[in-house]
């Protein structure tokens, strides 16, 4: 009698995709409705029926289960996120994870960020968050006044525009010259869009390296490079209004770099 009240029993799980995966299906992320004694296989295959397209990357496809790597036989319960790790890009070693999006950078997206990137060579890895402050910025050229009505007032929330497929391949560009400059490898660059409260992330960045000295330099350069490069827009806002901030972009690696907060 106890075993027949889970006939019918259904869960919800929600599957992250990346890179290629992500094209194919256009989203970042799918919702899916599975039985109650599911697995991670069975949600690959309710993912595969709904974009066929992904079927024939199964044997190239790794898996995560709530930020940690997870075998296609473990069962999944309601709530479970499951990632879906496609082959790293450009060979053996290397992983370039870049989005700029609307999803959440919450504690199970870190997670499994930090689990695509880590590799058992690695004896560092270091993660940035940019978080949203109560405190303002630099006006952005042309928004002094507006500025000037706000002061002292505290910060709510940030907004974010961006021009992602641009955004995205200048995130590939800092991701080369990375690798070029300090030989990482596997990093992750991920920067929110939308709404983002005071004490949310905005953008992670995740980097694994044999050594901490060009870990930190990676990381360093990463944040420093989007802040300066990408096609990514900032307002502050406030109870009673908005104030855009920032600096003009820069073009290449090859400009100079101003300092950025």
């Amino acid at each position: 009698m106890s075993g027949s009240s889970t006939v019918g029993a259904r869960i919800r799980v929600t599957v992250r995709l990346f890179a290629m995966q992500r094209e194919l299906a256009g989203a970042r992320s799918l919702d899916l409705e599975l039985p109650a004694a599911a697995t991670v296989e069975d949600a690959w295959a309710a993912l595969a029926a709904r974009v066929p397209a992904l079927g024939a990357g199964r044997p190239y496809v790794r898996f995560a289960r709530n930020g940690a790597y997870a075998d296609p036989s473990t069962p999944l319960v309601d709530g479970d996120e499951v990632a879906c790790i496609p082959p790293v890009s450009g060979g053996a070693g290397r992983v370039r994870l870049l989005e700029v999006g609307e999803a959440r950078i919450d504690e199970a997206r870190l997670a499994t960020l930090r689990v695509a990137v880590a590799d058992p060579r690695d004896g560092a890895v270091v993660i940035f968050l940019g978080v949203t402050r109560e405190t303002p910025g630099t006006p952005a050229p042309g928004q002094e006044v507006a500025a000037a009505r706000h002061a002292g007032k505290r910060v709510e929330r940030l907004g974010y525009e961006a021009l992602e497929p641009l955004a995205e391949r200048v995130l590939g560009e800092i991701a080369a010259e990375i690798e070029a400059r300090f030989g990482v490898t596997r990093l992750a660059i991920v920067h929110r869009t939308g709404e983002v409260p005071v004490g949310e992330a905005s953008v992670a960045i995740v980097v694994g390296a044999p050594h901490r000295g060009e870990a930190f330099e990676a990381c360093r350069y990463a944040i420093e490079e989007l802040k300066a490069r990408a096609p990514i827009w900032k307002a502050e806002r406030f109870a009673d209004g908005s104030v855009w901030v920032g600096r003009p972009a820069r073009a290449s690696a090859t400009e100079p770099m101003e300092e950025t907060e």
